[in-house]
């Protein structure tokens, strides 16, 4: 499609490029959770899924060669090798488009023309920012959930707030759905068990963001003390959860459960004990302005600047920046959820991400010839397409202004990074976050 197949009135405000430069200032007003992923360009012509290996390490070696054994061809020695863990990119396509009458609006063509493409890039950098948002949260909210119905007598199955986590095992490297063949060993309240079955509910009454109910089926009874409504689950491989007091789950988060220093320091121990790396020398945490407030509320907060409030520009500027090996970026866009059972009190949840916490794979097709011709008004900005389509109804009026981008997130996962290569790190399937619940 040709610029001369636009109006003459409409020509000169597409051939000096306003209309790209505006889509291109509101993609750079980002959210946030966007800015963790490391972008990976999803080759064409390789199929709607992309699997990646990273290869794992091997275990130290303490003890010294005997001499006894030294013998043969294989000088007493046992080969081993290093594991491997696979992570998926899945493709999908996200789009939205908007209509603009050139003789309806007639009187305010060329702000309008602007102004739609301006709400489209503001659409799309926020849709992104969401998508980024939900492929983080997702693994670090899993193996942790809570019993939300109290068994009558002994038995075998438990009804959870959320089953995610708790679906697939890693074996190998690859995630193999939990059965009696790969089964996960789970504290339920204060005993151990071990899960063989998970059956999603057909109604879903998570209260958990994007939460799966569902039932957990184990190889033995749980006790009725431990399968009470209120009790935490939780898997051996599950992630990290700072929470005040250290509350077992996010019911049980009391009113004066804040955000406090010491979670934020306690994260960042975490983090370091799985050698996480940093990003660009510190960890990136996002949280909502309630949860930054609550911040300047902390008594070891405050001792940290006491003397130099006046001066110094966290307490000048009502915000934090990087201290406590943190970089703190605020986003509107964090979860926030109501408590499930004290009313008026809600839950926040800031993250604290290192480098690789985010995978983004952004597809190369977007861009070819054959997709967006030299003389089509396809513009590709930040990942993102912009298409503007000349009026080709009967009347020659409506134009049409939209964006697409074909791409995926995903968080891959360090099941290889064990306490057997790296003595302090924790068994959780997904190291490189750690999400923190608190009241606010």
């Amino acid at each position: 499609m040709g610029i001369s197949n636009f109006p003459t009135a409409l020509q000169p405000i597409i051939q000096q490029g306003f209309l790209e430069r505006e889509f291109e200032t509101a993609l750079k007003s980002r959210l946030g959770y966007r800015l963790i992923a490391d972008r990976e360009e999803f080759a064409v012509g390789i199929g709607e899924t992309l699997t990646k290996t990273r290869a794992g390490l091997k275990p130290s070696v303490t003890t010294p060669l005997a001499a006894a054994t030294n013998t043969n061809l294989d000088n007493g020695l046992t080969a081993t090798n290093w594991g491997v863990e696979q992570y998926t990119i899945s493709l999908n396509f996200y789009a939205a488009t908007q209509d603009l009458n050139m003789v309806t609006s007639r009187v305010g063509i060329a702000s309008q023309f602007l102004q739609n493409a301006a709400t489209n890039g503001e659409q799309a950098a926020r849709s992104l920012d969401e998508l980024a948002r939900n492929a983080l949260f997702a693994p670090y909210f899993g193996g942790n959930t809570r019993v939300i119905t109290t068994l009558s007598s002994a038995g075998p199955a438990l009804e959870v707030d959320d089953v995610r986590g708790f679906q697939t095992v890693f074996v190998n490297g690859v995630q193999q759905n939990v059965s009696a063949t790969y089964p996960m060993t789970v504290a339920v309240g204060a005993n151990v068990y071990t899960v063989v079955g998970v059956v999603v509910d057909a109604t879903n009454v998570s209260t958990a963001p994007n939460g799966i109910s569902g039932q957990l089926q184990f190889s033995a009874n749980v006790t009725v003390a431990d399968g009470t409504a209120g009790n935490s689950v939780q898997a051996a491989t599950a992630s990290a959860i700072v929470r005040p007091a250290s509350r077992g789950n996010s019911a049980a988060l009391q009113a004066t459960d804040t955000l406090s220093m010491g979670n934020l320091l306690d994260a960042v121990a975490l983090l370091r004990r799985n050698a996480v790396p940093t990003v660009q020398g510190v960890y990136n945490c996002y949280l909502d302005p309630v949860s930054a407030r609550q911040l300047f509320a902390d008594p070891d907060f405050k001792q940290l600047f006491q003397g130099a409030t006046s001066a110094n520009p966290v307490f000048r500027q009502g915000m934090v920046s990087d201290f406590l090996g943190l970089r703190f970026i605020t986003t509107t866009e964090a979860y926030v959820q109501a408590h499930p059972s004290i009313e008026g009190l809600s839950i926040r949840r800031p993250i604290v991400c290192g480098q690789g916490a985010l995978i983004e794979g952004d597809f190369a097709g977007m861009a070819a010839d054959d997709v967006a011709p030299k003389d089509s008004l396809v513009n590709i900005l930040d990942g993102v397409a912009m298409v503007t389509r000349e009026p080709i109804d009967r009347l020659q009026q409506i134009i049409a202004q939209s964006w697409y981008w074909i791409g995926g997130f995903c968080a891959p996962s360090d099941t290889t990074t064990t306490p057997n290569t790296v003595p302090t790190a924790t068994n959780a399937n997904y190291k490189r976050a750690v999400m923190i619940e608190h009241i606010g």
